[in-house]
């Protein structure tokens, strides 16, 4: 496995498991299981993804030690007040079953971001949080954290796959010593990407399938990443990417291949915006 130091010190493994979209809990806790017998050591999860019980149940039953595994979960923009922050960092602990978590994100860039944020911060000092970060932030929207903060977030957690490679927010969290990490590595399958030929050609000098050239990529560009499966021998061979190296030729064809197309939506189109997450932020106000 290999690491990198995140800003406030704290290791972190660069490839791990996620469980977005894996919302039945039996599920869920068996494919957590399996990560862990297969090698993972950092299991992402989120309030928004209704499943961090069944995580804990998993790391519970591990014969893992708890200080070896990395655990990520992520406040939704329901709790973005400081008092409801602290609230919903005491209910991903307890949900868990942990008595501290490695890394907790503020989910979206929306809402009472600077209130949620300085919950995060006072729950580091208490040690309930070892490193704090957020997601789905844009370039000036991280200058705006930093700005109302003397705590930079460790991490900004972005989609990136092939399709779209955000190089732009990539360089900006790297000049700001703020690591990157991939969610939706695959891209959600979109445009054949399992059997594109471009990537496949590239397999084919390492033996190696498209999900594994792809992981490769991504970690050589120095980028945290965490693909999700339900199916065993898929973790496995998302985890076996560690005895090869892409020659520079390669990953500039890689880097050739962006479409700069989002699988998901647009963070900042404002009816998008309105549309995902304007319920729950119109709850904040009754």
């Amino acid at each position: 496995m290999q690491y990198v130091t995140l800003n406030d010190g704290h290791k972190m493994p660069q490839l791990g498991f996620g469980v977005f979209q894996v919302p039945d809990l039996s599920q869920a806790e068996q494919a957590v299981s399996d990560a862990l017998d297969t090698g993972y050591r950092l299991i992402d999860t989120a309030a928004a993804y209704g499943n961090e019980e069944a995580v804990g149940a998993a790391i519970q039953k591990s014969s893992v030690d708890r200080s070896d595994i990395f655990v990520t979960s992520k406040l939704w923009v329901d709790h973005f007040t400081y008092e409801r922050a602290t609230q919903g960092i005491d209910e991903s602990l307890t949900k868990l079953g942990l008595d501290y978590l490695d890394l907790y994100l503020l989910h979206q860039p929306y809402g009472d971001v600077a209130g949620a944020w300085r919950a995060l911060v006072d729950a580091q000092k208490a040690g309930k949080i070892k490193s704090i970060g957020v997601s789905n932030f844009a370039p000036d929207q991280l200058m705006n954290l930093e700005l109302m903060s003397d705590v930079k977030p460790a991490l900004n957690q972005i989609e990136v796959s092939p399709w779209f490679q955000e190089p732009t927010a990539v360089d900006f969290a790297k000049r700001q010593d703020i690591q990157v990490e991939a969610w939706a590595p695959f891209a959600e399958g979109q445009h054949h990407i399992f059997t594109n030929e471009t990537i496949a050609n590239i397999g084919k000098k390492y033996g190696k399938a498209n999900g594994q050239v792809i992981l490769r990529w991504l970690l050589q560009r120095g980028i945290v990443v965490i693909p999700k499966s339900v199916h065993k021998e898929r973790m496995a061979e998302n985890f076996n990417v560690f005895d090869f190296e892409l020659s520079d030729a390669d990953m500039q064809v890689l880097n050739g291949l962006d479409k700069n197309e989002s699988q998901f939506f647009d963070h900042r189109d404002p009816a998008a915006i309105e549309s995902i997450f304007g319920q729950s932020l119109k709850a904040l106000r009754d």
